[in-house]
This record gives C-alpha cells, structure tokens and sequence, in this order.
C-alpha cells in the first residue's frame, strides 16, 4: 500500500526569502515520510499574489526532482487564476479538500 501523502500547512506573508526553506521541507517530507505526494494547504496564507504562485512552482520543481508533487488544498479563485495565468494548471494539482 502506498504511504499518505505528507502535508505542509503553508501559513502567513509569502516571502522570497521563506521560498527556500519552503522546498527544502517538501524535499525533507518527501525523502523522510515515503511519501511520494505532499499536499500544500495554503489556506492560511495571508496573501495569494505573484510570490505565493513562484513559491508553488519552485515547490512542484523540488518535488518532482525528487520524484514526488504537490498538490494545493484551499487555493481561492483568485490563486487558481494566478496559477492558469502563468501556465502551471497543468502542472501543479489542485485540489478543494
């Protein structure tokens, strides 16, 4: 049976400088839980702009590098627009739960 996806409770402003420290913990849950799936609630992001869309890209890339994706719980419409906006729909996996 395939292990559960990790989860990462994405929380507060969005800074370039969290970004790395972001995609280091998806490449740690990944490498450490089994998981081959993190699930990235951003539900308590204080703000969905341009940096939370770069933080999201950079995650799915660290993640995939590891043989692994993310998938966003909670993105509001305006996120999912951002994300279809830059082209990374197809990309990174949504999901409402």
């Amino acid at each position: 049976m395939a292990p559960e996806p990790a989860v990462i409770e994405v929380e507060g402003p969005l800074s370039p400088e969290l970004i790395g420290r972001l995609c280091e913990r998806v490449r740690a849950l990944l490498t450490h839980t089994g998981a081959s799936v993190v699930v990235c609630d951003v539900n308590r992001v204080a703000k969905l702009d341009a940096i939370a869309v770069d933080a999201l890209a950079r995650m799915q890339l660290t993640a995939s590098r590891e043989g692994g994706a993310i998938v966003v719980r909670h993105a509001c419409p305006g996120l999912r627009d951002l994300l279809d906006l830059a082209g990374l729909t197809d990309v990174i996996a949504l999901t409402g739960e």
